[in-house]
C-alpha cells in the first residue's frame, strides 16, 4: 500500500518577510497616490477604504511574526516606511520588539511614543527586560514604570540598574525556580506542575537552603528521569559553576561557551542566589559585543542607523575623519621632504604605496589578533614580550619573502637591481614597523582604560603610511639618488 507523504510549505525566510513586507508598503504608497489624484465622488471615502485594506493587509502580516523579524523590518526600512509599520504593531508587542531593535532604531521608536504608550509598553516586560529598556526611557516614563510595579520588582528592577552595563549583574535574570534538598523529587514535580510555565532555558532548579543560599543544582532530565521518593538533596550536583554579579559580562559568556552552559546561577558575596543568566542572553551579548568591536576598529562612536538622517550620520563620523585628516596631512609632508627623489626618480612615486598598503594590512592582522587574544584575557605581562618576539620574526619572514618577489618585480619593470634591493629592505622594515605598532597600541589603549579595538585599525594604518613612505623614501634617497 503507497503511503501519502505530508507536503509542508518551506518556512519563509528573514529577507522573504522583508520583501513581502516592503512589497505591500509599496502597494500601499501606489495605491493611496492614484486614489488621491483621482478626481472622483466621494473621492475621501474611497481613500478611507483603500487605505484601511492595505494596512488590514501588512497588519495581519506583522501580527504572525517573531518581535524579532518585526524588529529586524524595523531595522530595514526608511523612516516614513518604519513610522508606519510600528503604528500596526500590536500595543502589547511594543516593549518585545523595544528590546529587539538595535539602540539607534529604538532611540528614533521611542521619540515617536508618547509617554503613556511607553508606559504600557513596558508595563509587559519582566523586570530584568526593563532593566534594558529603562536608561532609553524618558525620565517622566520611568518614573511611571516604577509606581505601576510591586514592592519586590522595584527593588530587582534597581538592582538591575546599579550593575555596569558590562556586568553580569545586568544581564541576570529574576525569574527561575529554587527548591530545598530534603524534600523528594515527587513534591518537586507537584510543585512544578502547579506553575503556569517554567521560566525559559529551565534547564536545572537550583537547590537553596532556609536563607537562600545555593547549595547545588538539579538537573530537570535527571527530575525526570529518577526514583520520585529519592531526596534533591541525593542527586543534586554541588559543583556548580556560579557568577557573582559585580563578574564581568565577558567572562562569563567565555563559560557558557566553554561549558556549554544553559543557564548558570548569580550569588552575591554570602553565596545567596540573587538571579540567574541565561545562554539566549548570553548570544546577545556575544554579538553586540562583535558588532560594537567592528564599528570601534573602523573608528565609529556608536552604532548608527542607516536610515538616519544626515546630519546624525556624518556626527558619528566625524572623530575619526579629523584624525585620519591629521594623520593624512602628516603623510603628505614626509612625502614633501623627498620631493628632490621622487622627481629624479619618477618610479618612487609609483612603488611607494604599496610599501605602505602591505604594512597596513600587516599591521591590521596583528592588531586583530593581539585584540581577539585580550578579549579572551589570554595576554599577560609574562607572555606579552614573549608575543611581540613572535610577531616581529613573522613580520621579518614576511618581509624578507614579500619584499624579494616585489624586489624581483620593480628590478625587472624598471631594470634597477638597486631600486629592487631598496624595495625589498623598505618593506622587510615597514612590517617590523607594523608588527611592532600592531601589539602596542592597544596594549596601551588597555593599559589607559579604553576599549583597545577603538581605532586601532585607524592609527596603525597612519603609522603604516607615514612610516612606509618615510622608510622607503628615505633608503632610495640614500642609496639612489
Amino acid at each position: 500500500m503507497s503511503e501519502v507523504q505530508e507536503t509542508r510549505p518551506r518556512p519563509e525566510t528573514l529577507r522573504e518577510h522583508l520583501k513581502q513586507v516592503q512589497d505591500m508598503l509599496r502597494k500601499h504608497r501606489l495605491v493611496e497616490h492614484l486614489v488621491h489624484s483621482q478626481d472622483m465622488p466621494r473621492h475621501e471615502l474611497v481613500e478611507s477604504l483603500v487605505h484601511k485594506q492595505n494596512l488590514a493587509e501588512l497588519r495581519k502580516k506583522l501580527d504572525v511574526l517573531h518581535p524579532a523579524d518585526v524588529a529586524y523590518i524595523l531595522e530595514s526600512v526608511p523612516l516614513a516606511e518604519r513610522r508606519v509599520v510600528w503604528d500596526l504593531v500590536k500595543a502589547d508587542r511594543d516593549g518585545e520588539i523595544l528590546l529587539e531593535v538595535s539602540d539607534a532604531v529604538r532611540e528614533s521608536l521611542i521619540a515617536s511614543m508618547a509617554p503613556q504608550e511607553l508606559v504600557a509598553a513596558a508595563e509587559h516586560l519582566d523586570t530584568d527586560e526593563l532593566a534594558d529598556l529603562a536608561p532609553d526611557l524618558p525620565g517622566n516614563v520611568l518614573e511611571d514604570v516604577f509606581r505601576s510595579l510591586s514592592v519586590e520588582e522595584r527593588q530587582q528592577l534597581r538592582a538591575a540598574m546599579s550593575y555596569p552595563e558590562d556586568s553580569v549583574g545586568a544581564l541576570m535574570d529574576f525569574d527561575m525556580v529554587t527548591v530545598r534538598e530534603d524534600v523528594t523529587l515527587e513534591v518537586v514535580l507537584r510543585y512544578l506542575r502547579r506553575l503556569d510555565e517554567l521560566p525559559d532555558h529551565t534547564d536545572q532548579l537550583f537547590v537553596v537552603d532556609r536563607d537562600e543560599k545555593l547549595k547545588g543544582r538539579l538537573p530537570v532530565n535527571r527530575l525526570l528521569v529518577s526514583d520520585p521518593e529519592r531526596l534533591v538533596g541525593e542527586l543534586m550536583d554541588t559543583d556548580v559553576v556560579r557568577f557573582t554579579p559585580q563578574q564581568n559580562a565577558d567572562e562569563a559568556a567565555q563559560a557558557f561557551e566553554r561549558y556549554d552552559l544553559v543557564s548558570a546561577p548569580v550569588v552575591d558575596a554570602s553565596e545567596a542566589l540573587v538571579g540567574r543568566v541565561t545562554v539566549d542572553v548570553m548570544v546577545d551579548f556575544i554579538r553586540s559585543e562583535s558588532e560594537t568591536e567592528v564599528l570601534n576598529l573602523a573608528g565609529l562612536r556608536e552604532e548608527e542607523d542607516i536610515f538616519a538622517s544626515v546630519w546624525k550620520s556624518a556626527k558619528n563620523r566625524w572623530t575619526w575623519l579629523a584624525i585620519n585628516l591629521v594623520t593624512a596631512f602628516v603623510a603628505s609632508r614626509v612625502i614633501g621632504l623627498f620631493e628632490g627623489s621622487i622627481e629624479k626618480l619618477v618610479a618612487l612615486a609609483a612603488l611607494m604605496p604599496i610599501v605602505a598598503g602591505i604594512g597596513g594590512n600587516s599591521g591590521n592582522q596583528t592588531i586583530t589578533m593581539i585584540v581577539r587574544a585580550m578579549a579572551l584575557g589570554q595576554i599577560t605581562p609574562r607572555n606579552a614580550r614573549g608575543l611581540l618576539k613572535k610577531e616581529l620574526v613573522i613580520s621579518l619572514l614576511n618581509g624578507l619573502v614579500w619584499g624579494s618577489i616585489f624586489g624581483v618585480f620593480a628590478t625587472v619593470l624598471y631594470h634597477s637591481i638597486p631600486l629592487g634591493l631598496v624595495m625589498m629592505s623598505a618593506m622587510a622594515l615597514n612590517l617590523i614597523v607594523a608588527a611592532s605598532f600592531g601589539v602596542f597600541i592597544p596594549m596601551l589603549l588597555h593599559r589607559f582604560g579604553r576599549d583597545p579595538a577603538v581605532g586601532s585599525s585607524v592609527l596603525i594604518t597612519a603609522i603604516t603610511d607615514s612610516g612606509g613612505f618615510f622608510i622607503f623614501l628615505g633608503l632610495a634617497t640614500l642609496f639612489l639618488v
